[in-house]
């Protein structure tokens, strides 16, 4: 039962690992979620394209890949990063690029606590439910 961080073809992100794991575990919490197995891998935009379109069948890229292996309450599960878009995002909406990897870290366990952003109205729950996640670190 343990957060991993792992890259692949990326260098790892300047991240303080027992803090963003126990905030997970935090903000899971707040959801009366347990943490099992999550996996975070870093990667390229190439990489999570392959992704993307492998398991997917999405020919895009993207920032965040959530793979859902939840059981009951317990969540856990595999999330791949790419670092160049989160770069590119962070540039995109003005914010410092730690702010937006930890916005995309939160997002996938946002995910696996049962946050959708695809229908009518849920972008909007799952940017107010971000932005309550990253009140609760010091960034």
């Amino acid at each position: 039962m343990a957060i991993s961080y792992q890259t692949d073809g990326v260098k790892m992100p300047p991240i303080e690992r027992r803090k963003i794991s126990s905030w997970i575990r935090q903000v899971a919490h707040t959801y009366h979620k347990k943490t099992s197995d999550i996996a975070y891998i870093f990667c390229s935009d190439e990489r999570i394209l392959e992704v993307n379109r492998q398991y997917l069948q999405h020919d895009y890229y993207t920032d965040i890949i959530t793979f859902d292996y939840d059981e009951g309450d317990t969540i856990s599960g595999d999330i791949f990063i790419s670092l160049d878009t989160v770069r590119s995002n962070a540039e995109l909406y003005h914010q410092s690029y730690k702010r937006e990897l930890h916005r995309v870290i939160i997002h996938g366990i946002l995910h696996l606590c049962g946050i959708d952003d695809k229908g009518p109205g849920e972008r909007e729950a799952m940017e107010e439910a971000e932005n309550n996640a990253l009140a609760l670190i010091n960034l």
